[in-house]
């Protein structure tokens, strides 16, 4: 088996394994769906470090474009062109 990561012992990532193959599949979705807004949530904090001032729309917009990736976001919202760099 290919290491999942560099910094865990063989025997604990077995370990880690195993407890996820014993997992129901509503306890996987359950995890998946925490560890997603986590994450959508640390870039949410990451946009509103580096604008501080920022109004809630341009937040919404500069994540939308992280999120998304800038064309997209440029399609679902025109005015996120505005905070896209070139």
């Amino acid at each position: 088996m290919v290491p999942l990561s560099a910094d865990t012992s063989a025997e604990i990532e077995r370990m880690q394994v195993d407890a996820w193959r014993a997992m129901t599949p509503a306890e996987k979705a359950s995890m998946v769906s925490a560890l997603t807004t986590a994450a959508f949530a640390m870039a949410r904090a990451g946009v509103q470090h580096r604008h501080p001032d920022a109004t809630p729309r341009e937040v919404f917009l500069r994540l939308a474009i992280v999120v998304h990736g800038p064309e997209l976001a440029a399609a679902a919202y025109p005015d996120s062109r505005a905070f896209i760099m070139p």
